[in-house]
């Protein structure tokens, strides 16, 4: 037993390091290694209470799903050989790793019980969610765009202010001519990521582009071509491809959405509240919305 609860706090504060700091325990500072050390210790506390409460009594975690988890975690690494020198890097052995794992699934299988107590989500309550949050459901009008660019960059000769601009000059009399050649010019001579995809930057909605951009997409027809334009990235030639009109989600396509947000909602409220009374040691009541 006591291996167990030094698996089940190492594996803790593995996990609080890398959530609270981004870096394994053994590269923590004293005043990060002490707030993870308090992290673990109050999780492990309560899953203790967890795990001995009533609701544990039927319980169980699949072979298959504990299976899985470790499964997961072996495939972060490159062998078995990093895989063990990791985890004892971290305080842990595999059996100890396996004994955590089926802890926090445990854990997790006591909670999801709990959850069930919720309660259900009617036709009306889905309706209701809908009339009153008419903003979640407005879909703004979009447009499938790729683009060019052409950085300008005194320093290097190929992108002199000039150069830049005759290369894109260039560029844009060539699709003047073919316009259909767009993604073959913006893969041969695009200095954005984005060339590997022929440029393509999606579905963009108002603001997201630079505003010079934003402006010139927006006031395009599909299809059509933009003149070049100046961004802080560079000189841009913009193809707006297709135009999505703004919508309004419907209730008959919101209904599934909705549903499952109040039943995730009351389900964490419901879980909240019971571990809540179980920490002050008092009877829970019945889950309510």
């Amino acid at each position: 037993m006591p291996e167990q609860t030094h698996a089940g706090v190492a594996y803790l504060e593995l996990k609080a390091a890398q959530n609270l700091f981004g870096k394994p325990p053994a590269a923590l500072e004293a005043g990060e290694r002490a707030r993870v050390q308090s992290v673990a210790a109050r999780q492990y506390g309560l899953e203790a209470r967890v795990l001995a409460a009533p609701e544990a009594r039927d319980a169980a975690v699949p072979p298959a799903s504990l299976a899985a988890a470790m499964d997961e975690i072996r495939k972060r690494y490159a062998d078995e050989a990093d895989f063990h020198a990791d985890l004892l890097h971290n305080g842990l052995d595999e059996a100890g790793l396996m004994d955590a794992l089926e802890r926090e699934l445990m854990v997790e299988a006591i909670l999801e019980k709990v959850g069930t107590r919720a309660a259900q989500v009617s036709d009306i309550d889905v309706e209701l969610y809908y009339q009153y949050h008419p903003d979640q459901f407005h879909r703004p009008e979009t447009r499938r765009a790729r683009h060019i660019l052409v950085t300008v960059n005194d320093e290097l000769p190929d992108n002199t202010r000039a150069a830049a601009q005759a290369r894109i000059e260039a560029i844009a009399a060539r699709l003047a001519r073919e316009p259909g050649r767009f993604e073959e010019q913006a893969m041969k001579h695009s200095e954005c990521p984005t060339a590997l995809q022929g440029g393509l930057l999606g579905e963009v909605p108002r603001g997201q582009l630079y505003p010079e951009l934003d402006a010139a997409l927006f006031a395009m027809q599909a299809g059509e071509i933009s003149e070049i334009l100046e961004s802080p990235m560079g000189l841009h030639l913009l193809r707006c491809e297709a135009i999505t009109p703004a919508t309004v989600l419907g209730l008959k396509d919101a209904r599934g959405p909705i549903r499952t947000l109040l039943e995730q909602r009351r389900k964490r409220v419901c879980q909240q509240a019971w571990v809540k009374h179980l920490l002050s040691g008092t009877q829970a009541e019945r889950c309510r919305p």
